[in-house]
């Protein structure tokens, strides 16, 4: 195997374990999102508070949320890799 090779293993070990470590570590705890974290709070310091907006959709479940928000994140980390990947192939291009 060349050193590339263990490179990529080492940092997909050093990812998975940075991904599962918190859900071992902290056990019992809720995950969830800012956006209902932050409506308890307003709704601890003003009671009779009502938001500007409604939603157009809301999703049928939890999973439905969960899904659509890791597919955002997979949408956008595949933009960000393409993008650097043409940017290395095109230096590397230019450098021959």
């Amino acid at each position: 195997m060349n050193m590339n090779w263990k490179h990529n293993i080492i940092l997909l070990c050093v990812a998975v374990l940075v991904a599962i470590l918190p859900l071992i570590m902290i056990r019992n705890s809720e995950f969830a999102g800012t956006d209902g974290q932050a409506e308890e709070i307003i709704q601890e310091i003003r009671n009779d508070y009502e938001s500007w907006f409604q939603p157009l959709w809301e999703p049928p479940g939890g999973e439905t949320e969960n899904l659509l928000f890791a597919l955002q994140a997979a949408l956008g980390s595949g933009v960000i890799f393409y993008c650097i990947g043409y940017l290395k192939g095109k230096n590397d291009s230019t450098k021959k």
